[in-house]
């Protein structure tokens, strides 16, 4: 789906952005969410978004935003789904993955019989049906019921927690289009922001809500690559053709996929005279990115990880987890010393048209750079 964003918001978004920053895991839910209804819902909506979760979801019987994508009708069934598995005592990370697959199977609308459109019996918000032992007709349509039966069989799916969102959705509904479910984990991610006080920042697998730090996966499923300090930042005055950030930590130190995702890239990149000579020291001025690793991830994002000591861990078209080593920091290629290049690309764009500042993204996805440790 293409989200844009209504022209009256601009201004909103600008302040939004700003406060992300200096707030930890701040989501800047506005840039999926239109206009609301007026600027009291916006006040109280938008602070919502913010923090890790710590003052519970919002109640379904709440007044709700009402959405570009999603009616009000809609937005309570999220925050039904979100309220039972904050009683179940599922973790944040659980009620993304629920909401994203209502999404997937609804659009988030309790749908009834269908009649010839109805996909065998399939009912509810998460099109489950009866003669597969979810529950009556009845049963199954009631919000709150088919939340819980959804919860209660993911949590039977040994290693959910460590799974990427379409694979934990896929191993409870069993669905005709296994990858479909990953498209809508971006949404999903800051509908769970906005509707649970910044949920989807807190420690995914923890019912603690308390901030993902370093080395943790977020309940958004983005982690920190490396445990480090921010060296040269995002097409700064003195770098303006920095596509990324330098992330500087010692050699040989793991780094992890950011997110879950499939490899796309797995080279030695060429220095600017053409030779391929990832094993030994790069140099300034030398040229490209030594060894390398490039990951699709939900949403059309793409991150590169660059200079690494030796040949990456992982193979093209690999399927990797949040959190998984990918490779170790050196410093190949153009490098002057020890660290990790860090990219966030849109669109699965590779060329610098594409790329984001990685500080703000993995700030909206509650996964801050810049920590230690």
């Amino acid at each position: 789906m293409t989200l844009r964003r209504p022209r009256k918001a601009v201004l909103l978004v600008a302040l939004v952005t700003t406060l992300a920053l200096i707030c930890c895991g701040g989501s800047v839910a506005v840039l999926l969410f239109g206009e609301l209804s007026n600027k009291a819902d916006r006040t109280d909506m938008n602070a919502a978004a913010y923090g890790c979760g710590e003052r519970g979801p919002v109640a379904a019987n709440a007044k709700l935003p009402k959405v570009r994508q999603y009616g009000a009708q809609q937005m309570q069934n999220a925050a039904i789904i979100i309220n039972v598995g904050a009683k179940m005592k599922m973790p944040p990370r659980a009620w993304v993955i629920a909401v994203a697959t209502s999404m997937q199977e609804s659009r988030l609308v309790n749908l009834g019989n269908l009649g010839s459109r109805n996909d065998h019996d399939s009912l509810g918000l998460f099109q489950q049906r009866p003669s597969s032992g979810w529950g009556t007709p009845k049963q199954v349509q009631d919000p709150e019921y088919a939340a819980t039966k959804f919860y209660k069989k993911l949590k039977t799916i040994r290693g959910w927690e460590n799974m990427s969102l379409t694979r934990a959705a896929q191993a409870v509904q069993i669905s005709a289009y296994p990858d479909a479910y990953a498209k809508h984990e971006p949404a999903a991610t800051q509908i769970v922001n906005m509707l649970a006080h910044g949920a989807a920042n807190a420690v995914g697998n923890s019912v603690s809500m308390t901030c993902a730090r370093a080395g943790q996966v977020a309940a958004s499923g983005w982690t920190n690559p490396v445990k480090a300090e921010v060296g040269s930042g995002f097409r700064s005055p003195e770098r303006p053709n920095h596509q990324g950030v330098d992330l500087m930590v010692a050699r040989y130190a793991p780094i992890v996929a950011a997110a879950s995702g499939i490899v796309s890239v797995v080279k030695c990149d060429e220095d600017f005279r053409g030779r391929k000579t990832c094993d030994v020291d790069g140099y300034p001025g030398k040229g490209g990115c030594g060894w390398m690793v490039e990951i699709q991830h939900a949403g059309n994002v793409m991150t590169r990880y660059c200079h690494m000591v030796q040949r990456p861990f992982v193979k093209v078209n690999q399927k990797v987890t949040a959190g998984q080593v990918i490779g170790r920091v050196g410093t190949s290629g153009n490098s002057s010393g020890p660290h990790l290049h860090f990219e966030v690309h849109y669109n699965n764009d590779r060329s610098k048209a594409g790329a984001t500042n990685p500080i703000s993204f993995m700030q909206k996805q509650g996964a801050p750079l810049g920590q230690a440790g």
